[in-house]
């Protein structure tokens, strides 16, 4: 079935029902958001795309969002949601890679040959979503691609993740299942970018007939949001924990904003122990942990929030982990055998469910060694207690997670070997109060190499929150005995 059902279904139910807010301003009810995905999709058709053409969203969070989402599901096609912080480099990379026929964006932006532009802040723009009449979602097949979700790889290349409209279904019915009830008097407020978790996320939320509340600053102002809490009802958003972190320390939120928050969905990094007790103490239990990938979307273990406020219950195992499997989904860690590990041993956490993603677009190497024997590994490294809780013990892939958002050294690597001068480069995380983590980039070379030369040459390849917060120049990298670069010893000059 397809998933702009999300959308058609509560259109008739809840037709003049709040759908999107701006701000505190109600833009749209849902029989007005259906004709607006409506004539999106009327325009798609115009354009007589092949069936499952892939379609672009390249844009902050803005009211338009979801109603090109649903127009793109609703017309047959694959929606490309693109990380708007993404250089304009590395978005012409990704709609080239996809073969996306057309993308949606907020300012211009150079496309591939044959993918037509179209601007959402345009009287054009206006009149296409204007045009819609009743929403009807065409027939496919539950296996068709719904969603490209890319994510950068080890080798630093971004890779899209096939989300099929089973894989979408299966977080959304997932979602509704481990999840307090979610009514037509609910909000979700999109302080998270629409392009990740928050957009998957918000599939239920439309489902149950919910309002959406886009920040007027499109994004996470504390100050803002503590004002949205006051005027919405049932209001629950995604953050990620440097994020929360943000909110507890600022202190902006009163008894009057705290009324109207049902949950903090928190994901896309660690949750520190220390900042999950600071923020029961200043939210109560009102924090939902959960652990996913963008090959499991947001689906593959949770902590239940009501037992976060009985430790007495639940046992000191719990805190610092990421819960127990997702309803719907198998959850294992194994050895490099591919056989189970003893309760409380590291290994490889596998996950196996109508949630995973089909595989990597135009990338069966990729997919080989993501889903083997039926199960996606997923390179974390964790440990299942006799109980099922999981908790992750380290990143194989030696990510970099600094502000929710997922840095790959590799790729950073890349781009600063290319900088004249540069012999040699090393990228490492460095913990941070504020962000997680920070990168930091080791480098050797010409001894005239300055950080501003390198910092230049970053921003001119890549997008601002990749590049080394700090540059360290040594005479030469570490390296083992068969000359590869000892990111061990780098760790100990921190």
């Amino acid at each position: 079935m397809n998933i702009a059902m999300t959308l058609v279904q509560p259109a008739a139910a809840f037709a003049t029902r709040p759908a999107v807010c701006l701000g505190t301003e109600v833009l749209h009810g849902y029989a007005d958001l259906a004709r607006r995905a409506a004539g999106i999709a009327a325009e798609l058709g115009r354009m007589q795309l092949g069936p499952g053409s892939r379609v672009a969203a390249f844009m902050s969070n803005r009211p338009e969002y979801l109603e090109i989402l649903y127009g793109i599901w609703a017309a047959g096609h694959v929606a490309v949601p693109v990380n708007v912080r993404l250089h304009p480099r590395e978005l012409l990379h990704i709609l080239s890679d996809s073969g996306a026929s057309v993308v949606f964006a907020e300012q211009p932006v150079e496309v591939p040959d044959g993918c037509r532009l179209i601007e959402v802040a345009t009287v054009g723009y206006s009149r296409i979503a204007e045009g819609g009449g009743d929403l009807r979602a065409a027939e496919v097949a539950p296996d068709d691609l719904a969603w490209l979700f890319y994510t950068s790889g080890t080798t630093g290349r971004p890779k899209g993740a096939m989300l099929t409209h089973r894989n979408l279904w299966a977080m959304t019915l997932a979602f509704l299942a481990d999840f307090c009830p979610i009514t037509e008097t609910s909000s979700a407020l999109h302080v998270a970018p629409l392009s990740h978790a928050a957009g998957l996320i918000g599939l239920a939320f439309a489902l149950r007939g919910a309002a959406h509340v886009i920040p007027e600053s499109g994004g996470f102002d504390t100050r803002e949001l503590a004002g949205l809490l006051r005027h919405h009802s049932g209001c629950s958003f995604f953050a990620a924990p440097t994020m929360l972190r943000r909110l507890v320390e600022d202190g902006t939120l009163d008894d009057a904003a705290l009324d109207h928050l049902d949950l903090v969905f928190v994901g896309g990094a660690p949750l520190y122990v220390s900042d999950l007790q600071r923020a029961l103490d200043a939210l109560g239990p009102r924090i939902w942990i959960g652990y996913g990938q963008g090959e499991a979307p947001c689906t593959i273990t949770y902590v239940p929030h009501h037992l976060l406020s009985r430790p007495d219950l639940i046992g000191a195992e719990w805190l610092g982990s990421v819960g127990i499997a997702r309803s719907g989904v198998c959850v294992r860690v194994v050895d490099d055998t591919g056989a189970d590990c003893a309760p409380g041993s590291p290994g490889e956490v596998v996950v196996k469910g109508d949630v995973v993603m089909a595989g990597y677009w135009n990338n069966a190497a990729a997919t080989d060694s993501a889903l083997r024997g039926g199960w996606l590994h997923t390179g974390d490294i964790g440990s299942l207690n006799a109980g099922g809780v999981l908790t992750l013990l380290d990143r194989s892939k030696d990510v970099i997670i600094s502000g929710g958002s997922n840095i790959y050294p590799r790729e950073v690597e890349e781009v600063l070997l290319t900088c004249p001068g540069v012999v040699e480069v090393s990228v490492i995380g460095r913990p941070h109060p504020d962000w997680g983590e920070e990168v930091i980039a080791f480098v050797s070379g010409d001894p005239h190499l300055g950080a501003d030369d390198l910092d230049r040459h970053c921003l001119d390849q890549m997008a601002r929150y990749k590049r080394p917060r700090e540059y360290r120049f040594l005479p030469s990298l570490p390296k083992s005995s068969y000359g590869k670069i000892l990111k061990t010893d780098l760790r100990k000059l921190l």
